[in-house]
């Protein structure tokens, strides 16, 4: 393509960028359909979010992705906010609009095109969730916006769920949400869809899960796991050993940039393309199935 002053500009803000799959997702989308526009990673130390944010609208980059350690960071330097990434108290997409960027989470919107693709729903579902981080937490708000019958919460350090718990309940006005013991975990009844939101397992400790024991794994009828590297999470490994379906992260990596590249271009990218732009991802990561 040819690259001049008509060109959009795009990019990614965070620290690290270097292994980012970003660019591959949005180049290849502009590249696909034919729209004059480049996507960069732009790595920015914490001290810097600021300038960065005011930068980059002064530069007139039509929009920005936001990445760790900057998504909670950059809202005090926003001139909007979508209500859902308020409620999550994260963005990681800012789209230019008249005075500066407007915030939004796309990452919870894209799990669950994700899911759909895959056929998975959270309406009515029971559904348990492995931790209690940034990512569990924003998850827990996605399974409440989405009319999870019940969803049970379980995290090593009881006090970080019972805050995600009652910090779900108060954004939604909902009492659905119950914190589980180890104990408890185990000796659930039912059929559960679980979705994993640890760090545990991934690369390079591949062989580590949050919870060993079996009696887990017979009660999950599908496994979630927002990890990528490793493509096929041990976690998802013990899912599909007791007759599970799984679906790990990188198709919630993929709908998360592709629903920013919407808002940025006003456009709407069709399922094709999508399972394109996937393909191209499976090749940068080494994936051959």
């Amino acid at each position: 393509m040819q690259i001049d002053g008509k060109t959009k500009t795009c990019g990614l803000i965070g620290d690290p960028v270097a292994h980012t799959l970003s660019p591959v997702i949005h180049n290849t989308l502009a590249q696909t359909r034919g729209d004059d526009l480049v996507y960069v990673p732009l790595r920015v130390e914490a001290e810097h979010v600021q300038k960065a944010v005011e930068g980059a609208y002064a530069l007139s980059l039509t929009g920005l992705n936001v990445t760790v350690p900057h998504k909670s960071a950059v809202i005090p330097y926003l001139v909007d906010i979508d209500p859902l990434a308020e409620k999550i108290g994260a963005v990681n997409t800012l789209v230019r609009q008249e005075g500066g960027f407007k915030g939004y989470n796309t990452d919870m919107p894209g799990l669950l095109r994700a899911m759909q693709s895959e056929g998975i729903t959270v309406k009515e579902q029971s559904v348990l969730l492995l931790g209690a981080g940034g990512a569990a937490r924003a998850v827990a708000f996605l399974c409440m916006s989405e009319g999870a019958k019940e969803i049970l919460l379980y995290n090593r350090t009881m006090e970080k769920a019972e805050r995600v718990a009652k910090e779900a309940e108060a954004a939604f006005g909902r009492s659905c949400i119950r914190v589980i013991s180890k104990e408890e975990l185990l000796q659930l009844t039912g059929s559960y869809l679980a979705i994993q939101c640890t760090s545990v397992g991934l690369y390079p400790n591949v062989d580590d899960v949050i919870v060993q024991e079996d009696a887990l794994y017979e009660k999950i009828h599908t496994g979630v796991d927002l990890i990528y590297r490793p493509y096929e999470t041990m976690f998802m490994k013990k899912v599909k050993a007791h007759g599970g379906k799984t679906m790990n992260g990188l198709k919630m990596l993929l709908y998360q940039g592709i629903i920013a590249y919407e808002l940025w271009n006003k456009c709407e990218v069709s399922e094709e393309t999508a399972a394109h732009i996937l393909q191209k991802m499976k090749e940068e990561l080494g994936i051959h199935e």
